[in-house]
């Protein structure tokens, strides 16, 4: 048996969108030695990176009550109300004293000495800091050009989460089975060698972000499958609210857009949505209209996409915006030009895509997960904070204040005698005769998930969709598994095994809830 590489740290952290670095740089400022990992070869691809809208924060004629009010209101009511209460009254502090001071977040100004608040779906103020509508971008650059000025930092992109490393699962000592469980680190893929490395960490932090890429149409990068709740599941973390997937309304509808997203900031600077025969429709679906929650917007368009059998609707931005649409929206407008769109003449086709899971690992106001030793922060934790369906751009709050707040727990708890050594630790197992991966059957896998997620387990989903949608995946499951222990290791084999565990979790959680609340929206 081929002996790994060994790799020592007191924080492991797996994902660098915002969440994982924000608990990175929190970390790091402790004194922490801190290693990140990205299975891309480029740090800064995430959800984060991709974020148009912008962050929640406090407008000038807010308070955090309202702010509660609104998520509340738009998760349906079964948020937790302790995560709330953190995200409200600590997220506009977090975001004044690490993204614009410590960061120098360049956000926009509607004056020399006042920040502009923009307005988005569900909230009862303008609150959204942004920086036009690449907001994630730049803030994900700035976290990642900070993290590269700390030596204790180690940033290894390119190598790819397999599997939690847990006492006793993979420890040979016997007795260890007589104590708690813990994660020690995780099993890492380099995708450039094709070998498992073992990082051993007194801690680990997840924060490989959600999970859209499941579905056939998603406004995330296809990296987004959800490794982490699959990895967490295998260990014996507790995962929760899998069935709340919310779709956003808007992505854009072109074969080779790839689900570009719309920011739902365009129908808060007053786009409205239209049928293919140009007529407006909200106003028979939501008294908010183009301002109601995502999972009534999406809704109320796929309803009007099956009325009238259509593959899309209109977003028509240029005949209601009071805006210089080429200065507020720069991003969208060249990239719609680029498919011979022009948003300030004519309305922009769209399509609802999968977007946010509201689900995923159970944790604390502190990100501990259920496992000890393990902490979720962002989309693959559920905190609670959104309850059935999440607000508009409280995401990337959230994903900094858990990050923040996980590192501070951290570094006030830290007791290195909990370390372990890789002496007491299974070895990766390569099979004898590894066969080489066939790029086609990985390939039509992928499509056999993404569809049936998208068709029996999506937007308006029956009984009956979702079992066919259990028997069809577990089907495949066992089919992907054998191909897994028998495939030379490689990040698609890894990423498929990864995906199957995930649309399993969404569907088996789908079917365990008969009521229709919030994103989970079901049809007898």
């Amino acid at each position: 048996m081929e002996k790994a590489e060994a790799l020592k740290t007191d924080i492991l952290i797996i994902g660098c969108g915002i969440a994982g670095a924000s608990a990175a740089l929190e970390a790091a400022k402790s004194g922490f030695k801190v290693i990140i990992i990205t299975k891309s070869d480029e740090l800064k691809e995430s959800n984060t990176f991709y974020a148009q809208g912008g962050i929640v924060s406090l407008g000038p004629d807010d308070n955090p009550e309202l702010l509660k009010e609104d998520i509340i209101q738009t998760g349906d009511g079964i948020n937790n109300p302790e995560a709330v209460d953190i995200l409200s009254t600590e997220g506009n502090k977090m975001v004044d004293s690490i993204l614009i001071d410590e960061l120098d977040i360049p956000f926009m100004k509607s004056s020399p000495d006042s920040l502009d608040y923009a307005q988005e779906g569900g909230h009862s103020r303008r609150r959204i800091l942004h920086i036009r509508d690449t907001t994630g971008k730049t803030i994900e650059e700035k976290f990642v050009a900070a993290l590269k000025g700390y030596s204790n930092v180690t940033l290894l992109s390119g190598h790819t989460a397999v599997d939690l490393l847990t006492v006793p699962h993979h420890s040979k000592n016997p007795t260890s089975f007589y104590k708690e469980p813990r994660c020690i680190g995780c099993y890492v893929l380099d995708n450039k060698t094709k070998k498992v490395k073992i990082i051993f960490s007194t801690y680990t932090i997840l924060a490989t972000g959600g999970c859209g890429a499941v579905y056939l149409y998603t406004s995330n990068p296809r990296g987004a499958i959800g490794d982490g709740y699959a990895m967490a599941y295998r260990a014996g973390a507790r995962i929760v609210n899998m069935e709340y997937v919310q779709f956003h309304p808007t992505s854009l509808f072109h074969r080779d857009a790839d689900g570009f997203l719309i920011s739902e900031t365009l129908r808060g600077e007053g786009a409205r949505l239209k049928s293919k025969d140009g007529q407006t429709f909200m106003e028979k679906y939501a008294e908010k209209k183009e301002l109601a929650p995502r999972d009534e917007v999406t809704r109320a368009i796929y309803e009007e996409m099956t009325n009238s059998n259509s593959n899309y609707v209109y977003l028509d931005l240029a005949s209601f915006a009071k805006i210089d649409i080429k200065k507020r929206f720069p991003h969208i407008y060249k990239t719609c030009l680029r498919y011979g769109i022009d948003i300030t003449k004519e309305s922009i086709p769209v399509v609802p895509a999968a977007h946010y899971c509201c689900g995923g690992v159970l944790v604390d106001g502190w990100g501990r997960s259920s496992l000890g030793g393990l902490y979720a922060v962002g989309e693959v934790s559920c905190t609670g904070v959104h309850g059935a369906n999440r607000l508009a751009s409280t995401s990337l709050l959230e994903g900094l204040v858990w990050g923040t707040r996980a590192a501070q727990h951290i570094a006030s708890h830290f007791n290195p005698v909990l370390e372990h050594t890789a002496p007491d630790i299974h070895q990766w197992y390569y099979p004898e005769k590894e066969e080489e991966t066939d790029p086609a059957l990985i390939n039509q896998d992928w499509i056999s998930i993404r569809s049936t997620m998208w068709n029996y387990a999506g937007i308006i989903r029956t009984p009956k969709r979702l079992e066919r949608a259990r028997a069809d995946l577990n089907y495949l499951r066992h089919r992907i598994e054998k191909f897994y222990k028998e495939a030379r290791m490689d990040t698609n084999v890894v990423g498929l095994k990864h995906g199957i565990q995930v649309a399993l979790l969404i569907t088996s959680a789908a079917i365990g809830n008969p009521v229709s609340r919030g994103s989970h929206y079901l049809k007898n």
